[in-house]
């Protein structure tokens, strides 16, 4: 009887066995991330979704690989592309979509909307809107783990674009010299806003952005989710060694453009269709579980429409709350109430 056959039905990968039960769970997480903001971007064009909508068509096995690989109480941030991230994190989709909608029911009330996101009962620390804020936050959050030695490793999470932001460097500087239990993860999706990687960074490769900090480095393929559950499994390994930081740059590919009014005029659509037909991350999952014998097209088919009228479910859900009291703008300003209340009187108009 071989291993295989011990475990029960899987799919074997360098020496990890993927579980029938796993794999399932990885599929339909990347395709609720994907039908999620499909439907997210639906309602932008109906003008139910205001201000900015950054969606993450394309990248969903970075999202749904890093929190398989993670522990639940280790700290996560990440960039205003946050939709993926924080669902598959295991914050309420119903309160996901009601923050786009910027209803009283939204993950943070409301306040925040698409670059904001924010779950403390999931160790997630948003959602940051300006270009690699996120990065010294993290430092922060992998300070106060190191300090209290509670084990926690940070993910920090920042763009093509975002890493070639001054504070990012300080933040490198700082966490190797303290050996903090920090993941800095690159997503390499090609074109940071609108310009290639080429074009704008001297150094390509990534992942080697932290040599001169005695950062180590690896590059992980980020559009398969097998692939990058392993290598996101031995650089938080690493991380929680005590050995310090690690840098991960995972290549990926967003399908729409940077913001909902992107055009995306910088690419050809034949540059699109070669990443979305050869190299999808759901499509090449399911391709290794039906060649396994863990699933068929029609029963993918079948999940597919179930998740679709889930995701229905949850729009309506959240398209029917109430919007925030307009008392709420007082609200959430400081940690502590301001004493008597805010210190203007009279409606807001």
């Amino acid at each position: 009887m071989s291993a295989q056959q011990k475990q029960g039905k899987g799919i074997m990968r360098e020496g990890i066995f993927y579980d029938e039960e796993t794999l399932h769970q990885l599929h339909d997480s990347m395709l609720f991330i994907r039908r999620f903001e499909e439907k997210a971007g639906q309602m932008y064009g109906l003008k139910k979704i205001g201000g900015f909508c950054h969606l993450c068509n394309g990248q969903e096995a970075v999202c749904v690989g890093m929190q398989h690989a993670a522990e639940p109480t280790d700290y996560m941030m990440t960039s205003y592309r946050d939709h993926g991230h924080i669902l598959a994190r295991g914050s309420d989709p119903t309160a996901v979509m009601a923050e786009l909608l910027g209803r009283a029911g939204g993950i943070v009330k409301g306040k925040g909307g698409s670059m904001h996101m924010f779950d403390v009962s999931k160790n997630f620390a948003g959602g940051n809107g300006i270009v690699g804020e996120q990065v010294p936050i993290g430092l922060g959050f992998g300070f106060s783990s190191w300090y209290r030695d509670d084990g926690r490793v940070t993910i920090c999470i920042m763009g093509d674009g975002g890493i070639n932001q001054g504070a990012v460097y300080e933040s490198f500087n700082m966490a190797a010299l303290w050996k903090l239990p920090i993941v800095f993860l690159v997503e390499n999706n090609q074109y940071a806003m609108g310009t290639s990687l080429e074009r704008a960074s001297a150094e390509t490769q990534l992942f080697k952005r932290g040599i001169s900090f005695k950062i180590p480095g690896m590059k992980i393929d980020g559009m398969d989710v097998l692939e990058f559950e392993k290598k996101m499994r031995e650089a938080i390994a690493h991380a929680r060694s005590g050995e310090g930081p690690i840098l991960v740059e995972a290549m990926t590919y967003r399908y729409r453009g940077h913001s909902m009014s992107d055009p995306a005029t910088y690419r050809t659509r034949a540059e699109v269709d070669e990443w979305r037909t050869g190299r999808d991350p759901i499509a090449r999952l399911q391709a290794q579980m039906i060649e396994a014998g863990l699933a068929t097209e029609e029963s993918f088919k079948e999940k597919d429409r179930d998740i679709k009228k889930e995701v229905v479910a949850v729009a309506k859900a959240a398209e029917a709350q109430p919007e925030p009291d307009a008392s709420e703008l007082w609200t959430d300003v400081y940690s502590d109430p301001i004493e008597g209340g805010y210190p203007y009187s009279g409606k807001v108009s």
